[in-house]
């Protein structure tokens, strides 16, 4: 049984999207494997943004395939919704790591954000032959301060 427990941890890391044509159904409503792309965008944003882009690892021979995603459908995304697609890293092990997401869309008039769909994904670290392997020293090691400035910030907010 997967690990259902989706909990934002600091640092959250957001950037938006807005939903065009391409990504709806027939009922005008983003199709749902189309969450899955958002939270590739905000995954790969997030690594951008703390210096660990992708094309960077694939030049070091890595490749972080999802092995396991998980999505909770609350309300749906339409055609020309700006979204925001909010990302954390919950996890960093020697093979893999794992990212939560929530997907929300501030309400017209209410001046709030609507919870679209949460979820994660679980990655692993495997080379080119398709191989499992350790992340290197310096990706482990910005991906762990990412992590640890996430652990630190929950028992900061516990002890208040």
């Amino acid at each position: 049984m997967p690990d259902l427990h989706m909990a934002m941890t600091e640092p959250i890391f957001q950037t938006q999207y807005r939903v065009i044509y391409g990504d709806t159904d027939s009922g005008g409503m983003m199709y749902h494997a189309n969450y899955l792309r958002l939270a590739e965008i905000g995954r790969t944003e997030m690594l951008r943004i703390w210096g660990i882009p992708y094309s960077e690892m694939e030049q070091q021979g890595i490749i972080l395939p999802v092995t396991e995603s998980y999505l909770r459908y609350k309300a749906s995304a339409k055609y020309d919704d700006l979204v925001t697609i909010a990302t954390s890293l919950a996890e960093v092990k020697f093979v893999s790591c794992r990212f939560h997401y929530r997907i929300t869309r501030r309400e017209e008039g209410q001046g709030r954000e609507q919870l679209l769909v949460k979820g994660f994904t679980n990655l692993a670290c495997i080379n080119r032959q398709g191989k499992l392997m350790s992340f290197p020293d310096n990706i482990r090691a910005a991906l762990q301060g990412i992590w640890q400035q996430g652990k630190q910030a929950m028992k900061k907010e516990r002890a208040e």
